[in-house]
């Protein structure tokens, strides 16, 4: 069986280590500890990484953050994998830093990649929510735009972690299981 764990972000050097890039460095993870490359294809860098007797897709678009839904939608398409088979991995501003959330289906709650995604596929897909913290008073696209405080950096690195953890969780049983076990704990709306 073909799942595919899509890790949103920004491409380029200058947005490596933003917030908004988190969803980048959980794919990281699997990929480096793996050992595979990434390939370039499909308006994304993809790796294929096998858990069990599971094929599992490993997707960075690099059309930016906004533009997301156009890689997502010809990866599924190309090697139609159903809407239960993907997992998004995001960041989010309702969400203290550090946080997670899972959820099997919902809205975009506010980040412009989900939203530019479910214009292409609507809302029934998984998404994994990290919480980046929220500036309350400012600029939102400068905070997700901006890099971890010092502070910040161990609440992420072990979010980053937890979240690696969820989604083996997810390829393993998938989102009902991962929900459960995962979401205890966590604060913030979708």
């Amino acid at each position: 069986m073909l799942k595919v764990v899509v890790g949103l972000g920004n491409p380029g050097r200058q947005y490596e280590g933003t917030r908004h890039n988190i969803g980048f460095s959980v794919i990281d993870c699997f990929v480096t500890s793996s050992g595979t490359a990434f390939q370039e294809k499909m308006g994304g860098l993809i790796a294929e990484l096998r858990f069990g007797l599971d094929k599992v897709l490993m997707v960075k678009p690099q059309t930016f953050m906004n533009s997301s839904g156009r890689c997502v939608t010809e990866v599924m398409q190309f090697y139609k994998v159903p809407l239960d088979n993907l997992l998004v991995v995001c960041d989010d501003l309702n969400l203290p830093t550090g946080k997670i959330r899972i959820r099997a289906k919902g809205s975009h709650g506010g980040n412009n990649g989900l939203r530019d995604i479910q214009s292409y596929i609507g809302e029934q897909y998984s998404r994994l929510k990290m919480g980046v913290g929220n500036p309350r008073q400012g600029d939102a696209t400068s905070h997700v735009l901006g890099k971890f405080s010092p502070s910040e950096r161990p609440a992420i690195a072990d979010s980053i972690i937890l979240a690696g953890q969820a989604v083996q969780v997810w390829l393993n049983s998938g989102i009902n299981v991962v929900m459960n076990q995962f979401n205890s704990g966590s604060d913030g709306k979708d």
